[in-house]
């Protein structure tokens, strides 16, 4: 086995070239994952109670080596290391076998196969997902603004997934956080879409920014309502929730605006699943309203 450690020193001279680079692919998922989230290291060390060192080592290529000896475990076993950890119980044989079909398939082909599959199983859906229109997209994108002006415009009501969140749980979304955690929010957040479909044939719904994070949650809001993303440049959206008066996203914290671009490159990639997509930088309100009502045909 060839060791052969960086000059950098980024690579651990006691593995091979090849297990340092899962290493540190590893970490960058990880610091992906963590941006597509929205979460600082440190939230993420409080939320996990693993310290902020361990993972700063983690997401610089210097996993723990545990990770290394599981990942040949799963080797030597002949399956995907995601297999073995994954919580869910096993799939169904027909579920494992569609799953592998389309992993095989390139990515531009994956969307219309979805496509495919929800005209084939309920192409009545279609119709009604107009009726459910939800604008996504990260915070100071116009999504409040818009929705209350949309849903008065078309008479329909305007729902906030978070206040929902709070009514089942009875308490402020800080306090869900602090109480509960990162997983307990999600659950809650999925129950809430859940709820708020089978109840409503008509809405405009804003859920959080972060639901794309979610993949079940985010697939449910996509299969059940005609989705928009809210897009605008980093430098917009800073703009806009500094204008509303809130100075948190600034205040001790001089690498925000490198934070906010990392979260939007992260997100991107699933925002831009949605139906379609409205930029609203550099737009009056009503320009803005007028595109989505274009999009909707209302």
């Amino acid at each position: 086995m060839s060791r052969m450690p960086s000059p950098q020193g980024l690579q651990r001279p006691d593995l091979s070239v090849e297990e340092n680079g899962y290493l540190k692919m590893l970490g960058d998922r990880i610091r992906e994952l963590r941006a597509r989230r929205g979460m600082t290291r440190k939230i993420l060390a409080q939320q996990s109670g693993v310290s902020e060192r361990y993972l700063a080592q983690l997401e610089t290529g210097h996993g723990n080596i545990s990770i290394i000896l599981l990942r040949q475990i799963a080797r030597g076993l002949g399956f995907p290391l995601v297999d073995i950890v994954r919580e869910e119980p096993e799939h169904s044989a027909e579920l494992t076998l569609l799953i592998h079909h389309l992993a095989r398939l390139p990515d531009a082909k994956l969307a219309s196969v979805r496509q495919m599959l929800e005209s084939e199983l309920d192409a009545a859906e279609a119709v009604r997902r107009r009726r459910r229109v939800a604008l996504i997209g990260l915070r100071g994108a116009g999504k409040t603004t818009l929705g209350t002006g949309l849903a008065d415009a078309l008479g329909v009501p305007y729902i906030e997934l978070t206040k929902q969140i709070e009514h089942e749980v009875g308490a402020e979304l800080s306090e869900v956080f602090s109480l509960y955690g990162q997983a307990a929010y999600r659950r809650y957040e999925r129950r809430a879409l859940e709820a708020v479909v089978a109840q409503n044939e008509r809405f405009v719904l804003v859920p959080g920014g972060s639901i794309v994070s979610e993949p079940a949650t985010f697939d449910l809001l996509l299969s059940s309502c005609f989705t928009i993303w809210l897009r605008a440049s980093p430098e917009e959206h800073m703009t806009r929730v500094m204008a509303q008066g809130d100075y948190r996203p600034m205040k001790g914290n001089e690498e925000a605006m490198e934070d906010l671009k990392r979260i939007l490159a992260g997100r991107t990639a699933m925002y831009s699943k949605a139906d379609a997509v409205v930029d609203t930088s550099g737009k009056s309100v009503e320009q803005s309203l007028a595109e989505i009502r274009a999009l909707i045909g209302a």
